[in-house]
């Protein structure tokens, strides 16, 4: 039975951006235009810790035209910024009450958070409070990350263009290094702390007959260096150009972090390391181990805020979990995040989804083993990503540059 509560809903951005967190965000707005139970949809600033010190945008009135909306689907990073608060596991600490009495004055019925793993814990916390103090509202997660780790959902929006983002930059790399016949070594390093389904797009050129990456190593095996010089040196004398993709997060046999010695060891307020260096430490191993030519290239930002490079079914897949998401609310579903259900088939097709945020908060999903080697990825993974990076979305320039939608 349709719930009929009538209030005012919000909508925030938390966590690390990507190139479709903005699509998502117009599918929110596009959903609340269409339930006759949203009068007013907030936008907060900054996430949760924007919605803290009352910084409110009316959305409704901002992105009014399809053109709007357009324009804010191919806009990459968070057109309402973003933030990485852990809020307290006691649901009785004081900063719930501040919230629940910014919640009663703004009349919000409904609570709608974009984001990844952690920001799905925010929902979860929040969704435990409401209950306790019984207060009608309806919260929903709404996923994103490139990272494409969040449980209960065939893929995640963003991962999609950044996958995309990847596999091109890889086969373009690889152009660019097989122009030389000198032995020489790339390594290329993409993010991915404890997933590598973002790293393994790298093998994706390779199934159009374009250069891939010769080696793709995933932090869901334990690194061997020892191994990965024998693995270079073999593969050197069937050809002179090496181009190896490693993710960021890859781990010895004891734990530790292969670029950690090049990294600062400080954490997030959510106890993440922060990861750079993979390529960097690996370069300097091939240059003492093998002394050919060898250079390290770290992709960094540019794998989630590649907006001109946007994958249109990624969009188009982020547009409809946000619409979703609000259907599904309004119908009366809480503490909830809208999922990605892939149909059964070989032709591409998805249907949204709803799942318990209790059952995806703070889980990571990781690359299926069968789908990996100690040094590559299979086939089988390679199609199950093919249809993700899939199209171009048709992004609007002004004075040569990509025109981006700007919240004030």
């Amino acid at each position: 039975m349709k719930n009929m509560l009538k209030g005012n809903a919000v909508v925030g951005q938390s966590g690390g951006p990507t190139a479709a967190i903005n699509a998502t965000l117009s599918g929110v707005i596009r959903g609340a235009k269409e339930q006759k139970g949203i009068q007013t949809l907030f936008g907060m600033k900054n996430g949760i810790e924007g919605f803290l010190n009352e910084q409110l945008v009316d959305l409704t009135q901002l992105v009014c035209t399809e053109e709007d909306h357009k324009l804010l689907e191919c806009t990459p990073a968070a057109a309402l910024g973003s933030c990485r608060k852990k809020l307290p596991a006691d649901p009785a600490d004081p900063i719930y009450d501040q919230i629940f009495a910014l919640i009663q004055k703004y009349d919000i019925r409904y609570f709608f958070y974009i984001g990844g793993n952690d920001s799905m814990d925010t929902v979860n916390k929040l969704s435990i409070c409401a209950q306790k103090r019984n207060y009608e509202i309806y919260f929903m997660g709404v996923p994103k990350t490139i990272d494409n780790d969040l449980e209960g959902t065939d893929h995640t929006p963003g991962f999609g263009s950044a996958a995309k983002f990847v596999a091109t930059t890889v086969c373009e790399i690889a152009r660019d290094c097989a122009v030389y016949t000198i032995p020489a070594v790339t390594i290329v390093e993409i993010m991915g702390r404890d997933a590598g389904w973002l790293t393994a797009a790298a093998g994706l050129p390779a199934l159009s007959g374009e250069p891939a990456a010769d080696f793709i190593y995933l932090p869901e095996r334990v690194f061997d260096a020892d191994q990965f010089i024998l693995d270079i040196r073999q593969k050197l004398t069937q050809k002179p150009n090496l181009v190896i993709a490693v993710s960021e997060g890859l781990k010895d046999q004891n734990g530790k972090y292969v670029g950690e010695a090049t990294q600062s060891g400080s954490t997030d307020i959510f106890g993440h390391k922060y990861l750079a260096g993979t390529a960097r430490q690996l370069e300097q191993l091939v240059k003492e181990k093998i002394g050919c030519k060898v250079r390290s290239v770290e992709l960094s930002l540019p794998q989630r805020c590649a907006g001109h490079l946007q994958s249109k079914q990624d969009i188009e897949d982020s547009v409809l979990v946000g619409r979703e998401a609000v259907r599904y609310a309004v119908d009366g579903q809480t503490a909830s995040i809208a999922a990605i259900r892939r149909e059964p088939g070989e032709k591409y097709a998805v249907h949204i989804d709803c799942v318990p945020v209790a059952q995806v908060a703070n889980k990571i999903r990781t690359v299926p083993s069968e789908w990996i080697t100690s040094n590559n990825v299979k086939k089988e993974l390679l199609t199950y990503l093919q249809p993700l990076i899939e199209g171009q979305t048709e992004v609007p320039y002004q004075n040569g540059i990509p025109k981006h939608f700007i919240i004030p």
